[in-house]
């Protein structure tokens, strides 16, 4: 049975870049420069399981602030 410590999580960041996370923890397993990077990295460090991205733009299916897997 899965956990949050299990999932990985891409979030933006108040300094503009995308942070790596696993849940649960206070600090990023990495950081890139932008969201691409970041589902990228996030795959690398947990294959085969989709990251859980964070919604950064309005679109026709979710709004900022929700997540969605990658």
């Amino acid at each position: 049975m899965s956990n949050n410590k299990d999932k990985l999580y891409v979030e933006r960041r108040d300094q503009g870049d995308y942070a790596v996370r696993r849940g649960g923890s206070e600090r990023a397993s990495d950081v890139k420069p932008t969201q691409r990077e970041a589902i990228e990295r996030a795959r690398q460090l947990n294959p085969g399981r989709s990251p859980i991205v964070e919604r950064v733009k309005h679109t026709n299916v979710g709004k900022p602030d929700k997540w969605r897997k990658a």
